[in-house]
């Protein structure tokens, strides 16, 4: 490992009972050769972000966090001295897609051309892959019923939306996420990745359903035992891709 963060002292902030990306977050600063700590702190606080931002810059030369909106996010990079690392917000969730991304181009060797089925309402997980097609060349799909398709119209041309099962079949990677609370259950169940759905994929195709995952909902339990289910292996790539993303926030200028 490159020990890029010696001597760098970082302080992980998520407080809203996640683990996958934090403890990956965690093991990754130590090893390369980094101090973590856990600071109990809220945004929401009665301190304002200005100051709190202050406080951590004494002691602290990056921040690791989750927000409730992006605004926080970027006020909170403005107001602090190092670099910051959008853990999640309601609107992105930018380390969940980069390592379903790296666990990606492992697979296939290469990322371009990629199409990517999204089988999820208008979420974080949704959002950031909105965000990759717009930089990347990647065919992003959102599967869903029309009342939850996120808007189209200032979205870059490689993201679309569908009602469409189908879709799934040529699809190099399948992704779902948790069905939206309030909805009617038989609104949702034609949406449901079945067995029936993964067993025409191709050889190298990938089900990664986004922890985490209601088998009964927007999976079916026997979807999670099929070979194309390959949300384990993927999701060891989270720490592979915060640890890129670690080198190359404190790279030397």
């Amino acid at each position: 490992m490159p020990q890029c963060l010696a001597s760098k002292r970082l302080a992980l902030v998520v407080n809203d009972g996640g683990w996958r990306n934090t403890t990956a977050f965690d093991l990754g600063i130590q090893a390369m050769g980094g101090l973590c700590i856990h600071a109990p702190l809220r945004w929401d606080s009665r301190e304002e972000l200005e100051d709190l931002a202050a406080y951590l810059g004494n002691w602290f030369d990056g921040v690791v966090t989750r927000a409730p909106d992006l605004t926080l996010m970027r006020s909170l990079a403005d107001n602090f001295s190092g670099p910051v690392l959008n853990a999640r917000t309601r609107v992105n969730h930018p380390f969940e897609t980069l390592g379903d991304l790296a666990f990606s181009a492992h697979r296939r060797g290469r990322i371009d051309g990629m199409k990517v089925a999204i089988v999820s309402p208008m979420a974080n997980i949704l959002g950031s892959w909105i965000e990759a097609a717009a930089v990347l060349p990647l065919d992003v799909v959102q599967v869903f019923p029309a009342k939850w398709h996120a808007p189209v119209e200032s979205s870059t041309s490689r993201f679309r939306t569908s009602v469409d099962m189908g879709e799934l079949e040529n699809a190099d990677l399948i992704v779902t996420d948790c069905w939206p609370e309030g909805a009617e259950p038989n609104e949702l169940q034609a949406f449901q990745v079945t067995t029936e759905h993964l067993r025409g994929l191709r050889a190298d195709a990938s089900f990664v359903p986004c922890p985490p995952v209601s088998r009964g909902m927007e999976v079916s339990a026997e979807a999670m035992l099929h070979p194309a289910c390959r949300v384990t292996a993927a999701k060891a790539f989270l720490l592979h891709a915060q640890n890129a993303a670690l080198e190359w926030a404190f790279a030397p200028l």
